[in-house]
């Protein structure tokens, strides 16, 4: 023993930012009004369910409504606030996850009949200390049938000491018996420009240096989840060092193609240059690009400039930059819907072969190759006119010979 203290150990961002009350929720406002108004007029759902796509809060939600549900203030004699205050025992137990009251269960885990069958028992005891007993279940949709049929009668009428509150990435596999007993709550993707946000404020507590450029990159690689972008800031943030991250550093990092890049490669697809194709595939290729994701980005762009076809003002958004912007309205004036729909057709069923070939890289560049031929052929409605002008100039050939015999 040496006498020194061991140092306090690293928390991810992801559980150092995770937020503790409504307040610090973001991107929900419609969830946040919907409960604040529930618990200040005592209008309070016996069950909960909460859906979204993974990273969006949902058990952080929930966990935040069991802390509003039994806190009982600084005073200890504070009834359920919309804003938990975080220092009665109640709190400050529910945050370490360690209150008695306050059950959290995994149902990719425990999915069978018996282990509802254990929950139900505990549910006709009175909580210990807290207000209510509230009861987490996340996954809720990975119940088997046998368990969601026991969980019914007691989802419909519970306790009064009782609440239940669900999550789940899979609404509908969820039984509608079940969430017709539930008050639902959809949470949101949360938009690019607001994850910028969140994360530079998280990034200048942590006295890390990011480029705007940077953070937007980390804001779309997260697709809408917050956790998913705080790892990935997380990450970057380790990459660096004691450097400042840069958009160089991240694409490096995670191995992503150069937006200018795929720019220039779908313009030369479009014009049908195989030769221009396959140079550029090769310089992303020997940067460290992976294929499938090279494909996804061809697929994005071309939904992209279709929007921006159909919906000019699209391409003002704050999270498209300058380069974006410029080089999306030309290309989406100069290709035609036609063109533009059937390399999206033809990009969705590369992408899947990609994923299964032997080889990523092959596949992609026969992809590539097959688009760009595909950009000198005339557009559907070009064939079919073609078509049947020859069907007429056939027709006619034939009454002619018919009438000189």
């Amino acid at each position: 023993m040496n006498g020194q203290t061991d140092p306090t150990p690293y928390r991810v961002l992801a559980r150092k930012y995770r937020p503790v009350n409504f307040d610090e929720l973001i991107g929900q406002e419609a969830l946040v009004r919907t409960l604040t108004n529930s618990i200040n007029s005592g209008r309070l759902a016996h069950a909960f369910i909460l859906t979204g796509v993974r990273g969006v809060g949902k058990t952080t939600t929930a966990r935040i409504i069991a802390r509003a549900l039994n806190c009982t203030g600084p005073d200890d004699n504070g009834g359920p606030t919309p804003n938990p205050c975080g220092a009665c025992e109640n709190c400050r137990a529910i945050a370490d996850d360690r209150h008695v009251d306050v059950l959290e269960m995994d149902a990719a885990s425990r999915t069978g009949v018996d282990d509802i069958r254990e929950l139900i028992d505990g549910v006709l005891y009175r909580p210990v200390s807290a207000r209510y007993k509230v009861y987490i279940i996340d996954e809720v949709h990975m119940l088997s049938k046998n368990a969601f049929n026991a969980l019914l009668k007691t989802l419909e009428e519970p306790p009064e000491h009782v609440k239940f509150i669900f999550a789940t990435t899979e609404i509908r596999k969820v039984p509608v018996t079940v969430l017709s007993r539930c008050q639902r709550f959809d949470l949101r993707r949360i938009d690019a420009v607001t994850l910028v946000a969140h994360f530079s404020g998280i990034a200048e507590r942590e006295q890390a240096q990011i480029t705007p450029e940077a953070l937007m990159l980390i804001a779309r690689a997260a697709d809408g989840s917050v956790r998913d972008g705080l790892s990935l800031l997380d990450q970057a943030i380790a990459h660096s060092g004691q450097a400042a991250v840069d958009v160089e550093q991240l694409r490096a990092m995670l191995g992503l193609v150069d937006r200018v890049q795929t720019f220039d490669l779908f313009d030369v697809l479009m014009k049908g240059d195989i030769g221009a194709v396959l140079d550029i595939a090769d310089n992303m290729y020997d940067a460290g690009a992976d294929p499938v994701v090279m494909l996804q980005d061809l697929l994005e762009l071309s939904h992209w400039l279709t929007r921006l076809k159909i919906v000019p003002e699209s391409g003002e958004s704050a999270a498209v930059s300058d380069v974006e912007r410029r080089r999306g309205a030309d290309m989406a004036d100069r290709l035609a819907m036609p063109a533009l729909t059937r390399a999206w057709q033809m990009l969705l069923k590369g992408l899947g072969e990609a994923r299964v070939a032997p080889s990523a890289q092959q596949a992609a560049e026969m992809i590539l190759v097959r688009l760009a031929y595909a950009a000198e052929l005339p557009a559907p409605a070009e064939m079919v006119k073609m078509l049947q002008s020859g069907d007429a100039g056939a027709g006619g050939g034939r009454q002619n010979s018919g009438g000189s015999g």
